[in-house]
């Protein structure tokens, strides 16, 4: 805790001087009686307590809360511009709000809790939200960890707070593209923003590319690529429902002249099996953004074992001078860990290639601690 950490594990405490409720204020002291912080507890949860506050005692009054709100919300100024009205406001533990995730899509917000001890404080949440940000609509999603919870409590994950709107897709520009969240249902918030960064360096490199999108979703990173003057596009999900949308997301980009030229095809297929038949290059770029593949410590070695297995599927083909983007979304795989994955992958294909960089969080996705550096990225040049 001194060092920052947020989350205080049950079998850690040494003491405690009666039972708690999931969603009380919970004050730590260390065995000298001396503050150290306080947070929220939870009391069905293996974390059983996420800081709020560490440091010299405070009262979390009305007026803390406002100021821990302005304060996360000005470290967003100047980020993005009238052409990009979808970002990420709050981001859990790395903004002081352990637990609780807040994505703005256009006038909608979409606040995600993974945490149940911030349902009994759904209400006071939202009136600050609507006196601060005042947004058209409030929309509330449950992890599945806290859904039951929060049937109890009388909150159900996709509920609108505010007013009863019930469209499920919500339109917002990203880089003068538009996509669609889908908030009531979809994945996280209703769309991945964290890829953003990368989704716009991939555009800049696809001018005249046939270009293949693995694991291509809802088909950001292969509208962006189509605007960027890609001659083709491929995408590749194992959903219908995923293939439906990215056709949607080029539908709504056709009056963009280079979107409208690039030809756009969908394989309704499993990346994994597909990768696996026979394969002749084809592709000038490929990109390669499976959903986590290790969503707990006891997977990581299956995953890094993945990884390698798609990594050199992808490079079979891939075309001399061809580039690939390899990412990866799993917390319980480091950076260091997956990158050199990447590496020996492509070095067992005895193809020449170079490096042209890496990258991690966007600026709006804060990686504050250990855990919370889930997203990397790895671009990679062959040999002509």
């Amino acid at each position: 805790m001194r060092s920052g950490h947020p989350w205080v594990y049950a079998d850690s405490i040494r003491d405690q001087h009666r039972e708690g409720v999931t969603g009380d204020l919970a004050v730590v002291f260390d065995r000298q009686d001396r503050f150290l912080a306080i947070g929220l507890y939870d009391a069905e949860s293996p974390i059983r307590l996420r800081i709020l506050h560490a440091g010299p005692p405070v009262a979390l009054d009305e007026a803390w809360w406002i100021r821990h709100l302005r304060g996360t919300l000005a470290r967003r100024d100047g980020l993005f511009g009238p052409d990009t009205t979808g970002h990420r406001w709050i981001h859990g533990e790395s903004d002081g709000w352990p637990g609780l995730v807040l994505d703005r899509y256009d006038g909608t917000l979409v606040l995600k809790l993974y945490s149940a001890a911030w349902l009994p404080r759904i209400p006071e949440l939202a009136a600050r939200l609507r006196e601060i940000l005042n947004p058209g609509r409030l929309v509330l999603r449950l992890s599945r960890n806290c859904r039951e919870a929060g049937t109890r409590a009388g909150v159900t994950d996709g509920a609108d707070l505010w007013p009863a709107d019930g469209a499920e897709r919500v339109p917002f520009l990203e880089n003068g593209l538009t996509f669609e969240a889908e908030v009531l249902r979809g994945q996280k918030t209703g769309f991945f923003l964290d890829q953003r960064d990368n989704r716009r360096r991939l555009g800049e490199m696809a001018a005249g590319a046939r270009v293949l999108n693995l694991f291509s979703y809802t088909g950001g990173f292969s509208v962006y690529a189509a605007h960027g003057g890609a001659r083709s596009v491929t995408d590749l999900d194992i959903s219908a429902h995923a293939i439906e949308q990215a056709r949607r997301h080029f539908r709504l980009n056709r009056h963009l002249p280079a979107v409208a030229q690039a030809r756009h095809e969908a394989i309704q297929a499993d990346a994994f099996e597909w990768l696996a038949g026979p394969a002749t290059p084809a592709f000038d770029l490929i990109i390669l953004d499976p959903p986590s593949l290790a969503r707990r410590e006891s997977e990581r070695d299956d995953a890094l074992k993945a990884y390698d297995h798609l990594v050199r599927g992808a490079v079979r083909r891939l075309l001399p001078g061809g580039r690939l983007l390899a990412a990866s979304c799993s917390a319980h795989v480091t950076a260091a860990e997956f990158f050199e994955t990447v590496r020996n992958a492509i070095r067992r294909s005895a193809r020449g290639f170079r490096e042209l960089g890496t990258t991690g969080h966007p600026p709006d996705h804060p990686s504050g601690f250990a855990e919370a550096a889930y997203l990397k990225a790895l671009y990679i040049e062959s040999a002509a």
